[in-house]
Formats: structure tokens, C-alpha cells, sequence
């Protein structure tokens, strides 16, 4: 960024809280806590990052223990996409955000609950799950995902063998294209249980980060407070830098009409569970439907960067990587190409992709701490 437009543009010396990776994330949102004199709630890793770093979920609570309205701010969820809610968090308590809270208001930092996946670039937990496809009922039946396993061995080939690709190529785009590309995402997205190698593989049990964030629902007793509005970072999805809010409720429920009130018109529903549309399974949302119940709101906050087919590539190499290397060498060239292009499938990195993910944020964290001190109870 050039002299002049460090000096038009305000932001700029907050966009120094976008970290080069996780170490860098942890770090600055630690050193930012630290400058406000807040604890830091660690919940160590057993694993490593890529180059021996600690792993960890650090947790950074605001305002008074006892506050009875609570906004709950995660990152990382998705691993790689922690760049931008680590920012977003690290930002807000740089920028003195704790010394200007509403009354009765506290605010909870949940860096980096998948940390294994921020550090070592993928979209999964240490286990290969998609985090926001686990929370299910383990000792119920599994979910049907009849759909994604017509096609999982053209998701993530076997082999990375050219004709093999290529066939898998051809399958995958037959399927896309007898369902139109919105469909056909939505199918391979809604969760799946009987591929570990896949995509949005929920698991077959809970898994270390399902586990922490259910302890620090306990811990901190958000069950037991007046009003809370959780709201997730996330990125991957949707137009370039804009940063969607979208709830898991139902249209009609109290929660999505709060939404709505604190948010404005640019917070969204799912797509009514249908033949077509048929239901995601496992999403974080449902963990914290009951924890929040009519007493505020859970939101997803999704801010896009590429085009779908694009980042689906991204995840399809960096999922075939894991599938066919039995020893994967962070170091080696291949590895290096794919981590840079899911890297950059989640985080582009660019300066303006950078000020519209502060700009929202801040207006995401306002809206919701306005919403709430303004909440009965």
C-alpha cells in the first residue's frame, strides 16, 4: 500500500492484524490481549503446527464474568479460513475494543478452534472432519449421503494418475451439470459420514474441537446468560469480500426475526430443505441453537473470495494429497503448490479483499453489541 493511500484510508494501520500464518495469528491475538490486560484461556493441542509450533485454542473473555449479554466471536472453524476472523478479533481488542462495552455487555474471543487446521492450511480438523459437519448425535444413525457417495471416488480420485483424473473429471462434470452448478454444490456440501478421505467428512465421532468448544459453552456457563449472539467467521463462499450473514433457523423463529432486527436485510436463511435442496447435516449452528435459544441469535459470517469452482479445485487437490501420499512433506514442491492455492482459495490476501473483511467486521461486532444491550432480561 502506497503513501497516499496509507493516509485516505483509515483502516490501514489496522490491517497489520491479518497474520502470514497461524503462529503469526496467535501471537498478535495474545500480544493484543495482553495490551488489555486480559487472561488468555489456552486449550493446548496434543499436535504440532508444520514447523513444531504449539497449537491451541485460545479464549479471551471481555467485560465482567458476570455480564448477562454475551457476544460469542469464533475463528477458524474451518482451519484455513481463520485469517480473517483471527484478524477481525485481534483488530477489536487493538483497537481498545474491551474499554468500550455497553453496559451488562461482555464479549467472548474464541481464536482458532480448529488450530491444527489454521496451521498446516486445510479445511479440516486433524482427523480430516469438517468441523461444521460434526456436531450430529453419534449414537443415533448416521445421515444418508447417498448423493456424495455416487461420486466420492471422482471427488478425490485414488490416484493422481492423468487418466484417472481426467475420468473423474468427466464424471464430476456430468453430475454438475445434471443438477446446475448450485444444486450440485449444495449436494456435495450438506455432509458426509462414510468417506474419511472426502470432502465435508462429518466424522464418526466428536472431535477434539467439538469437544473444547462444548467445554467452554460449560466453562464460561453461556447457557445461563440473559442473551447471546454467537457469530462465526468463516470465508470460502460467496462474492469477493463481501461478508454474508446467514442463520440455520427457520424464517418464522424467534431467533431469525432477532437476526433480522439487530442485522438489517442482509442476514439470510438456508434454502427450505427440499428434493433438491436436501438438509446440511452436522453444521455448528445446531450445537448452538439450544444454547442460545430464544434469547438472541447464532450467525454464520461468510465472507466470499473466488468463485466456487475454483475453491472446490483447491480443496479437491489438497483432499488428494492427504489420500494418496502415505508420508506428506510439508517442504516438498507439490505439497507447496497445493497449500498456497487452498491458502489462497480461503484467504486472498490482497489489500482490498482486506479492508472490506475489517470494515464488515467492525460492523458485525457494533451491530451485534447494540443489539444486545438493548435486549430485555
Amino acid at each position: 500500500m502506497n503513501q497516499l493511500q496509507t493516509e485516505l484510508n483509515p483502516l490501514s494501520g489496522f490491517l497489520a492484524a491479518f497474520p502470514a500464518n497461524y503462529e503469526e495469528a496467535r501471537r498478535n491475538f495474545c500480544l493484543a490481549a495482553e495490551g488489555e490486560r486480559l487472561p488468555v484461556d489456552s486449550r493446548r493441542h496434543a499436535l504440532t503446527g508444520p514447523f513444531g509450533e504449539l497449537l491451541a485454542c485460545d479464549v479471551v473473555w471481555a467485560g465482567s464474568r458476570a455480564a448477562r449479554r454475551v457476544l460469542v466471536l469464533i475463528s477458524a472453524t474451518h482451519g484455513v479460513d481463520g485469517f480473517c476472523g483471527s484478524a477481525i478479533q485481534t483488530d477489536w481488542l487493538a483497537g481498545g475494543g474491551p474499554g468500550h462495552l455497553p453496559d451488562s455487555c461482555a464479549v467472548m474471543l474464541i481464536h482458532a478452534i480448529n488450530p491444527w487446521g489454521f496451521a498446516w492450511l486445510r479445511q479440516v480438523t486433524e482427523d480430516g472432519i469438517n468441523l461444521n459437519r460434526n456436531f450430529i448425535d453419534f449414537s443415533s444413525a448416521l445421515p444418508d449421503d447417498t448423493a456424495y457417495s455416487a461420486v466420492a471416488d471422482d471427488v478425490v480420485p485414488a490416484s493422481l494418475d492423468a487418466k484417472i483424473l481426467a475420468q473423474a473429471d468427466d464424471h464430476l462434470k456430468a453430475f454438475i451439470e445434471s443438477k446446475t452448478e448450485a444444486v450440485a454444490e449444495h449436494l456435495l456440501a450438506s455432509g458426509q459420514y462414510s468417506h474419511p478421505e472426502g470432502l465435508f467428512y462429518g466424522g464418526s465421532g466428536p472431535s477434539w474441537s467439538r469437544v473444547i468448544l462444548e467445554s467452554l459453552v460449560r466453562d464460561y456457563d453461556l447457557a445461563g446468560r440473559a442473551s447471546l449472539c454467537v457469530v462465526d467467521v468463516r470465508s470460502g463462499s460467496g462474492p469477493f469480500g463481501y461478508g454474508g450473514l446467514s442463520s440455520a433457523c427457520s424464517p418464522e423463529s424467534r431467533a431469525a426475526r432477532t437476526a433480522r432486527l439487530w442485522f438489517g436485510a442482509s442476514v439470510s436463511e438456508m434454502p427450505s430443505v427440499s428434493t433438491l435442496y436436501p438438509a446440511r447435516y452436522g453444521l455448528s449452528d445446531y450445537f448452538w441453537h439450544p444454547v442460545v435459544g430464544e434469547r438472541g441469535c447464532m450467525l454464520g459470517l461468510e465472507f466470499g473470495t473466488w468463485p466456487w469452482a475454483e475453491v472446490f479445485a483447491a480443496l479437491r487437490a489438497d483432499h488428494g494429497l492427504y489420500r494418496t501420499s502415505r508420508t506428506l512433506s510439508w517442504h516438498d514442491p507439490g505439497t507447496r503448490v497445493v497449500k498456497a492455492a487452498v491458502r489462497r482459495a480461503f484467504y486472498p490476501d490482497t489489500p482490498d479483499w482486506q479492508e472490506m473483511v475489517m470494515t464488515r467486521g467492525r460492523q458485525v461486532i457494533r451491530q451485534a453489541l447494540v443489539g444486545l444491550s438493548e435486549m430485555g432480561g
